[in-house]
């Protein structure tokens, strides 16, 4: 593949969401319950190869963060940059994330 190809899917991925995506997604997480619970021993190797396999698979994961409001925080900050994936929202202890899978969409994104 030429280094265009590759920046030119990098830069698609990394576009924040619309307001229209956040909202459609948030509507579409009301429902689920969190996939990934992170509590005492912070992210570890093992919850972020959790983390990758729900996003490949489900698209849209929330994540349960039993910590602080600080700690809290640099969790987030951690898990959005280590999966690539894209905050739709984060309420209390629980963070919903969402990374489109290239081969196999499930949602198509309002624009």
């Amino acid at each position: 593949m030429s280094d265009k190809a590759v920046n030119k899917s990098n830069n698609k991925a990394n576009r924040p969401l619309s307001k229209n995506a956040q909202k459609y997604l948030r509507g579409i997480a009301h429902d689920t319950k969190p996939v990934v619970t992170i509590a005492d021993k912070g992210i570890t190797k093992n919850i972020l190869l959790e983390l990758e396999v729900c996003l490949d698979q489900h698209e849209l994961v929330k994540v349960k963060i039993r910590a602080d409001r600080d700690t809290r925080q640099q969790h987030i900050d951690q898990i959005l940059t280590e999966t690539n994936a894209q905050k739709v929202q984060s309420i209390g202890q629980t963070l919903t994330i969402y990374r489109a899978n290239p081969k196999k969409p499930l949602y198509e994104l309002p624009k």
